[in-house]
């Protein structure tokens, strides 16, 4: 376990994961073991949203890459590459071509192993700032390699009367809930408060849209992503890549409390 501190701020990782961030002894992450999902964050790449109804393909101009549901870069392990007391850094590396077991297999996927047809690097830093949690993604690869990124943490709820203040009207949790697995848009939009017992409000940087996901009350997913899926039928995911630039692309995801 990694643990990061900075003044009233506290910061679990477990092998990459955020599982913790309190301020002032308040919970903001969703823990593991409660109702709502087996996990507290995990990351979207290069792909974001179902495939099965495309055969588990999405293509790319080097092919066809065999994708399941969100990606393959969660099948992968990170190393921790640095550490000081308010700030970790963690990698995960992947050879072009390479087979990746498919943890979904065989109860919930038909397919065996995943791959994608590029190199690349990708890069997680947590860093805990005066006030705020920052968590940002470097990614490396071949010049126009094409993908799509989302980070996905699960948000602790304390209230019943917790809803989300975003572009338009509040949202309450239980229209999240109504929305089901296909989860709830807001696009063209930088940042979320999560207005609960303490307001935390999410900023971003590079991602420009959000996707909000839970099937319970105690718990909401407050997603950035580049893309939103359902915007298109399967076949057509690669409509929604990005391209990756000579230089690398970087994203960045603020957790700013209310004190």
């Amino acid at each position: 376990m990694t643990v990061l501190s900075f003044g009233k701020q506290n910061v679990n990782i477990d092998a990459g994961e955020l599982v913790g961030y309190q301020v002032d002894g308040y919970e903001y992450v969703h823990q593991k073991g409660s109702p709502g999902w087996g996990n507290s964050d995990t990351e979207m790449f290069p792909i974001i949203g179902p495939t099965a109804e495309a055969d588990y393909k999405v293509l790319t101009d080097h092919g066809d890459a065999i994708q399941d549901q969100h990606g393959l870069l969660r099948e992968l392990d990170y190393s921790c590459v640095h550490q000081t007391g308010n700030c970790a850094i963690f990698e995960k590396e992947y050879t072009a071509n390479t087979k990746v077991n498919n943890s979904k297999y065989p109860n919930k996927s038909k397919v065996k192993e995943l791959c994608w047809p590029f190199d690349f690097k990708f890069r997680k830093t947590f860093e805990l700032e005066e006030h705020q949690l920052s968590i940002r993604f470097d990614i490396s690869g071949p010049d126009k390699m094409p993908f799509m990124l989302g980070y996905h943490p699960a948000f602790k709820i304390h209230s019943k009367e917790a809803f989300i203040k975003a572009i338009d009207a509040p949202i309450s949790i239980s229209e999240v809930v109504e929305v089901g697995n296909r989860a709830m848009p807001i696009t063209g939009c930088n940042e979320i408060i999560l207005n609960d017992l303490r307001n935390l409000t999410i900023k971003t940087n590079g991602f420009n849209n959000f996707m909000l996901w839970t099937e319970v009350p105690n718990m909401l997913c407050i997603e950035p992503i580049t893309f939103y899926p359902y915007m298109l039928g399967q076949q057509e995911l690669h409509l929604g890549f990005t391209n990756m630039e000579e230089s690398g692309k970087c994203y960045l995801v603020q957790l700013i409390p209310t004190l």
